[in-house]
């Protein structure tokens, strides 16, 4: 089984490059991030032409989550967090997908920082903790993918002293990022790439995808029993060169049967 998660950056803008990656890999579920979509401007019917039927949290230009899948039909848990700080904003949708309880989430920026937005960034981010920490204790196999909008690590980005400032790089994210490990949680990408930069975002400024001044922003979390079936993991870079890309690649993992 393959699990994928793609920071879209609009999907409907996108929608020919997004039905193309999914003919050509065949992803059996996929999280996708940054819609831009309100809730009736998904573009359910043609992902279900394509094979994928789809559960989805839409915002109206801004943030917005999607789990789709060709192996069953997503059966939404939840549509936001628990806790969720702002309910205006559309950053999590979690559902049971054959047998596997799937969280996408789209973390907040947090930029600038310090300031409101680097704020609710922790907030967001304790409280997504808690979730997970929640769901580890059901004792079921799970996986949260998405966007977390967190550098967990100096091998994860191209040149780590601009970003020294950033609120994606500062101490209180990768502290929280790696406390959710510390969880119990398994990072897919590390695990399988562990003395190898591997970049999951380009910056559309300054050549960063011909320069490959890359950052790895897409994270994929398994629970333990998942990550015992663990057998891949990878990102399609190549997407991210295609016209009208998208400035994030899909980042997968591939698990073996039961």
């Amino acid at each position: 089984m393959r699990i994928a998660t793609y920071n879209i950056n609009g999907i409907n803008s996108r929608l020919e490059t997004l039905l193309a990656w999914l003919a050509e890999t065949q992803p059996d579920i996929v999280c996708l991030q940054e819609l831009k979509a309100p809730q009736a401007k998904f573009p359910e019917r043609q992902l279900a032409k394509a094979g994928y039927a789809s559960v989805w949290h839409g915002q109206s230009r801004w943030n917005g989550v999607a789990i789709l899948s060709r192996v069953g039909e997503p059966v939404v848990i939840r549509r936001g967090l628990p806790k969720e700080p702002d309910p205006s904003q559309s950053r999590y949708i979690e559902a049971a997908v054959n047998g596997i309880l799937v969280g996408c989430l789209y973390a907040p920026n947090g930029n600038p920082a310090p300031g409101p937005k680097w704020e609710y960034k922790l907030t967001w981010l304790k409280q997504f903790s808690a979730h997970s920490k929640q769901l580890l204790a059901l004792d079921v196999p799970v996986i949260l993918a998405g966007d977390y909008n967190i550098i967990p690590a100096e091998c994860d980005v191209y040149n780590p002293d601009p970003w020294r400032d950033d609120a994606l790089f500062l101490p209180e994210v990768r502290k929280a990022y790696a406390s959710l490990l510390k969880q119990g949680w398994c990072d897919a990408i590390a695990t399988i790439h562990p003395d190898e930069p591997v970049y999951t975002f380009w910056d559309y400024l300054r050549q960063a995808w011909e320069r490959n001044a890359g950052l790895r922003l897409d994270h994929l979390l398994l629970s333990p029993d998942l990550a015992a079936r663990l057998k891949d993991a990878g990102v399609d870079r190549d997407m991210r060169a295609r016209p009208k890309a998208s400035d994030h690649a899909p980042a997968w993992i591939d698990l073996a049967s039961e």
